[in-house]
């Protein structure tokens, strides 16, 4: 028996915006585990050189393309007083806190920014700040360069940068222009133990590159099995 196949459109419509979906969102999810995949590079290249020590000539030379996940040391007194809360930030499945301490660097009129650690927040007052002690006077600590704490959605109006403002995201820059106090423009996530019981077990940038080799295998799936439908059903269409 010939095989004769019956094109409809409806379905042709259907078929290609299906097809068309799962080929661009499989292309995202690839380009985003590539783009980890380099960054996963980038980590283990600078993870392997001494640590800087930033101090304001450096700061004043900073490239933070070149610095950024390199192992640094800085020397400096915190600014207690300016330290923020990131909200949304869990931990081993607990709600909780980033805190966001300046850090004026030893000899110079310049802050870094530095993400000292994660305390879980308090579910019954979600309003009330954790206890946590900020050493006084000259400190010295070792840290990783980030160009940002990590973004996330931001629902609703953004809470004002005060002082222990809890906050979704923090942006160097409107933090500058908040507290009046000159910033380089990264962060710092810190590493060293400050006797403070704060966790710093900070997340890989890195991580999930399987995540999306997954995704990307699910929505080209998605596009074949939906081509793949639209031929078979209009070869049954045209042998009826």
């Amino acid at each position: 028996m010939p095989f004769s196949f019956r094109f409809r459109l409806l379905p042709f419509i259907a078929t290609l915006v299906v097809v068309a979906i799962g080929l661009s969102l499989g292309q995202w999810q690839v380009r985003r585990a590539h783009e980890k995949e380099a960054i996963e590079r980038r980590i283990s290249e600078r993870d392997a050189a001494p640590p800087a020590r930033l101090d304001d000539k450096a700061l004043q030379q900073a490239d933070v393309d070149a610095l950024e996940f390199r192992k640094v040391v800085l020397k400096g007194e915190f600014e207690a007083g300016w330290t923020i809360y990131l909200d949304n930030r869990p931990h081993e499945g607990k709600a909780g806190f980033y805190v966001m301490t300046p850090l004026k660097i030893a000899g110079s009129g310049r802050h870094i920014m530095v993400a000292r650690g994660w305390v879980e927040r308090n579910l019954a007052d979600r309003s009330r700040l954790p206890d946590i002690a900020t050493p006084a006077g000259t400190v010295e600590l070792t840290g990783i360069v980030r160009q940002h704490a990590g973004r996330l959605l931001q629902l609703g109006e953004a809470a004002a940068i005060r002082p222990g403002a809890i906050v979704q995201n923090l942006d160097v820059a409107d933090m500058a222009k908040a507290s009046g106090l000159a910033f380089a423009p990264f962060i710092v996530e810190q590493t060293s133990d400050a006797g403070d019981g704060l966790v710093r077990a900070w997340p890989r940038p890195s991580q999930g590159v399987d995540k999306h080799w997954g995704y990307a295998f699910q929505w080209f799936a998605l596009a074949g099995t939906a081509l793949i439908f639209f031929v078979v059903t209009g070869f049954k269409r045209g042998s009826q």
